[in-house]
């Protein structure tokens, strides 16, 4: 019969190291350290457009318990203000193999929703996801697409209406918009829905580049509107100081879309608190990290709203600030 156990001193050293590594005297293998998560979040804009939402994203993620760069890997890309750049950061991103991308406008949701059908992406905001295409429905999403939506359509109104609060002598206002920008369309309509009943007569300007700026502006002065109405677009995004510039030397009151504008020379902004989108949707990040599926995850609409007023810019104007505005304001510069 063959002899299958081993010699005396080989079995002797493999007893003792079976004893020595049960008493810690020897190292234990080695075991592969998980990979931390990566996440990749895309904006169409320059760093310094975007950057209090970008913190607030950040600050979501520290609340939740990530450590960036230690436990989530978290990657920035930025579009520089050039739209044509979006497909390129992208396929950027895919390469990287995130596994969740976060996009910082629709622009950038449909350019990876073309590019990907399987990576999750949670859009930081969007005024109309499903009219976009971008879900199939607020409740249940059914694709790799979910995250906050900014409800643009109705925000015109509203919009409208508040500046009349401010300027309750206003009758004719500009409403200047990017036409192809999705949710721009139904945000037209319901301004034109409530302007009949507030009393206002509209004249349009569309502006797709910064060469259409001033022309619609003038074109606004000249047709005599006594303010205007800016909806969101990633041209009010990258040329907000020239918006406001403009806006100012018209002698024109201007409501933005956005509340860093107002600081730029704006004098007004009322609308969805984009820091707010920005910071819920790092929960999404979180859900899907831990196994939620998109398609199964709703899309979450807005709940906070911010109104800005630059005193500073009333006072140029010339106007006077109702009292009951003043008092809703959440921030006011001066």
């Amino acid at each position: 019969m063959p002899d299958v156990m081993p010699h005396r001193p080989a079995r002797r050293a493999i007893l003792l190291a079976a004893a020595a590594l049960a008493a810690g005297a020897l190292p234990a293998p080695a075991r592969a350290q998980p990979r931390a998560p990566r996440v990749v979040v895309i904006a169409a804009a320059s760093p310094p457009a975007v950057a209090t939402r970008i913190d607030a994203f950040r600050g979501g993620l520290k609340d939740l318990g990530y450590v960036e760069n230690r436990t989530l890997l978290v990657d920035y890309l930025y579009g520089d203000d050039r739209l044509e750049r979006i497909p390129d950061l992208v396929a950027t991103a895919l390469r990287a193999s995130p596994d969740v991308l976060v996009s910082a406008g629709p622009s950038v949701t449909r350019a990876a929703r073309a590019a990907t059908g399987d990576v999750p992406i949670v859009m930081a905001f969007d005024p109309d996801p499903v009219g976009a295409g971008f879900v199939a429905s607020l409740l249940r999403p059914g694709g790799n697409v979910t995250g906050m939506s900014s409800v643009g359509a109705e925000m015109g109104s509203k919009q409208l209406e508040m500046l009349q609060a401010m300027l309750p002598g206003v009758r004719r206002v500009a409403v200047l918009s990017n036409a192809t920008e999705p949710g721009n369309a139904q945000a037209l309509q319901a301004v034109a829905r409530a302007a009949p009943v507030l009393g206002v007569e509209l004249a349009y300007g569309d502006v797709r580049a910064a060469a259409d700026i001033e022309p619609a502006l003038r074109q606004a002065a000249k047709d005599g509107a006594q303010a205007v109405l800016l909806l969101s677009s990633p041209i009010v995004t990258f040329h907000a100081a020239r918006f406001a510039e403009l806006a100012l030397a018209l002698r024109m009151p201007a409501v933005f879309p956005y509340p860093d504008v107002v600081a730029a020379g704006g004098l007004m902004h009322y609308g969805v608190s984009m820091a707010d989108l920005f910071r819920r949707a790092a929960g999404y990040v979180d859900r899907i990290l831990r196994g939620a599926k998109p398609a199964e995850l709703p899309v979450e609409q807005p709940s906070r709203f911010d109104l800005v007023v630059n005193l500073r810019v009333a006072r140029q104007l010339g106007i006077a600030i109702p009292p009951a505005v003043l008092a809703r304001a959440t921030r006011v510069i001066d």
